[in-house]
């Protein structure tokens, strides 16, 4: 994994955070100073607290788990988007659904119906329907696409979050904090990071400082991913090279129980012969004394 840059975090304006007067005490250990009545972040624990968030993410995309981004901002949402569907991790980019890992059973209903309307114009079924029935129908799947979509492939609650801006998915925040989900998140000055096990101290608002957390984060994401990849080829040539041995050492053993079989028929063959001279031996024995006896009389 590549380590984050001071100069990158420079460069994309990361160190920006609110103004002065709207700051949230909580985040006093990140800053390093104020300038122009606004709060300066400090950069060097934004760069620790970003590594120790793309480790922890990276072995959870190595367990085989679900990440789940959350960004409903307008400055978010296509970066996330956009850089969240390379990992194949869901995320949520249009409004929050209230319940949506608390009442994770009804969500999952509402991903059913959109897989069963796929069904429908598939199969054909669709083109029986009236015109006004169609487009009720079609309405009602570009709702949920655009809601669940991202999230259709989620089979199960996710074992860790990331949020871009806590303040604004604070519902989002409250439900994963209701059931022990871990939490990742950008926080800015304005912010309180105490809810949050992974706080990335930074600016939440500009899209270039947006764009390189982001990348940081799906990179240690990938990497993960192809670390489990490889694990799972080496556990597959494991087992073959396994069943290979198994299958040497079985005909080993095949070729050995032969070859100590064929001694035994050669001195069952061996009796065999010294039997049969040994039978004709005494067959003319026996009839050179019926002779003598013949000649006596």
């Amino acid at each position: 994994m590549s380590r984050t840059n001071f100069n990158e975090l420079l460069e994309a304006g990361v160190h920006f955070g609110h103004l002065k007067r709207k700051w949230n005490p909580a985040m006093a250990p990140y800053i390093f100073m104020e300038r122009n009545g606004i709060h300066i972040i400090d950069l060097q624990k934004t760069e620790v607290k970003l590594n120790e968030a793309c480790n922890a993410l990276k072995q959870i995309a190595k367990s085989g788990r679900k990440i789940l981004f959350v960004a409903t901002k307008k400055q978010a949402k296509d970066i996330v988007s956009e850089k969240v569907e390379s990992t194949q991790m869901p995320y949520v980019t249009e409004r929050w659904p209230g319940g949506m890992l608390t009442n994770f059973p009804t969500i999952r209903r509402a991903i059913k119906k959109m897989s069963t309307i796929d069904k429908m114009e598939t199969d054909g079924t669709f083109n029986n329907l009236a015109k006004r029935e169609k487009l009720q129908i079609t309405r009602q799947r570009a709702k949920l696409e655009k809601m669940l979509g991202s999230i259709s492939d989620m089979t199960r609650l996710p074992a860790a979050m990331f949020i871009v801006d806590i303040s604004k998915e604070h519902i989002a925040v409250r439900e994963a904090q209701r059931l022990n989900i871990p939490l990742f998140g950008i926080v800015d000055t304005n912010s309180d990071p105490s809810p949050i096990d992974f706080p990335i101290p930074a600016n939440d608002d500009a899209s270039k400082s947006i764009s390189l957390i982001l990348d940081k984060v799906t990179e240690s994401i990938k990497e993960g991913l192809s670390e489990r990849k490889m694990e799972k080829e080496k556990e597959a040539s494991a087992k073959e090279s396994k069943k290979a041995a198994k299958a040497q050492n079985s005909d080993a053993k095949k070729t050995s129980a032969r070859k100590e079989e064929t001694p035994a028929e050669e001195v069952k063959t061996e009796a065999k012969e010294e039997i049969k001279p040994a039978k004709k031996s005494v067959k003319k024995e026996e009839v050179k004394a019926e002779d003598k006896k013949e000649t006596k009389e």
